[in-house]
């Protein structure tokens, strides 16, 4: 099974395109910059429903990256953040620690948005290329795991390496 789809746009590199800010308490910090912010939001909206599979495994990826120009470096990073299931942390319920004290309980992640695969960090393969469209910039994505992903095809797996059945990703 292989997910295949295309995001419109040059994608915006993550590590050279830092801006330093300071937050209203004073403590200075490194965020995205609003390029890549940009296209964060713009690619999101492009990934198909069909392609917000949840994958689960080492996953193989080939990204074919078209820019508009020479200027920007190879950088798949911001792509491969976007594609991965988003989670908020909700604060835990307010309860009583004393005399007049409260504290929150322990706080709960939940699932915000699906993702292609659940986490980037199951990118064990990656084959990206660089190449210049002027006028067409874009993502061309293949995702392709590297394990089956139905439980049951695991028993499948040839009795001569039963290792395989039983190695942890």
């Amino acid at each position: 099974m292989k997910i295949e789809f295309t995001i419109l746009g040059e994608v915006a590199s993550m590590k050279n395109s830092r801006e330093l800010v300071t937050f209203p308490n004073g403590k200075p910090a490194l965020i995205k910059s609003e390029k890549a912010r940009e296209y964060e939001k713009a690619a999101s909206l492009q990934i198909p429903p069909a392609a917000r599979q949840m994958l689960t495994g080492p996953l193989r990826v080939t990204a074919r990256l078209f820019y508009a120009s020479e200027r920007p470096d190879l950088d798949e990073a911001l792509l491969l953040d976007l594609l991965a299931a988003k989670y908020k942390r909700l604060k835990g319920r307010l309860i009583k620690v004393g005399e007049g004290n409260y504290a929150y309980g322990e706080s709960e992640r939940v699932l915000a948005s699906k993702g292609v695969y659940e986490n980037d960090r199951q990118v064990r393969e990656k084959h990206v290329f660089h190449f210049i469209d002027r006028v067409n910039p874009r993502a061309e994505i293949e995702i392709e795991p590297m394990l089956p992903q139905q439980a049951s095809l695991l028993d499948e797996l040839p009795a001569a390496k039963p290792e395989l059945a039983a190695t942890p990703f």
